[in-house]
């Protein structure tokens, strides 16, 4: 049988040993890429969290005349008025079918703040460098113009879009016909 003072000096090497184990794998979180996953169409994206602002539902849409398709129109959030883009309207020109699954990106701009129509968000997602795969290829069209890198998780690949970048394009600030 052990003595207590035996027992005690067996909790304190797993506690211990536990520690250690719980701060290497803070240290491999921080090397972690994170972002919003999102899907527009068939591709599989992901932002960064620093560029999605809120996720919202559908709301209530007040349309534009004489903009282009893709600018579904203007919608009121919390007091404010958002342009709402479909995105998948503006990559590729097809419409996206609401779902219940669809969502609102609110990303922040210059001027104030955008909501990007999704067809879904599909919650948070992390990367390690070892994920990554490099840039887009020339298959993903339009899409390709605002993916900086890609990673593979799984059986898909993700690639990083840059909301920046989206947001800066003169195209994407051209909604009138």
């Amino acid at each position: 049988m052990k003595s207590p003072f035996e027992i005690l000096a067996g909790y304190e090497r797993r506690s211990l040993a536990h520690a250690d184990a719980a701060s290497a794998g803070q240290a491999s979180a921080a090397d972690l890429w994170r972002g919003v996953g999102f899907r527009v169409g068939d591709h599989h994206l992901v932002s960064s969290l620093t560029e999605v602002n809120e996720v919202l539902s559908f709301p209530l849409v007040t349309r534009v005349p004489g903009a282009r398709a893709w600018l579904l129109g203007v919608a009121s959030v919390r007091g404010n008025l958002i342009p709402l883009i479909d995105l998948k309207g503006f990559l590729s020109g097809e419409e996206t079918s609401l779902s219940d699954s669809s969502r609102v990106l609110l990303v922040r701009q210059s001027g104030g703040s955008v909501g990007l129509l999704v067809d879904e968000v599909v919650g948070q997602r992390n990367f390690s460098a070892e994920q990554r795969v490099g840039a887009s290829s020339p298959a993903d069209g339009a899409v390709e113009r605002y993916v900086v890198e890609r990673y593979a998780l799984g059986d898909k690949q993700w690639g990083r879009f840059s909301m920046a970048a989206l947001v800066r394009a003169s195209e994407f600030a051209q909604a009138a016909t």
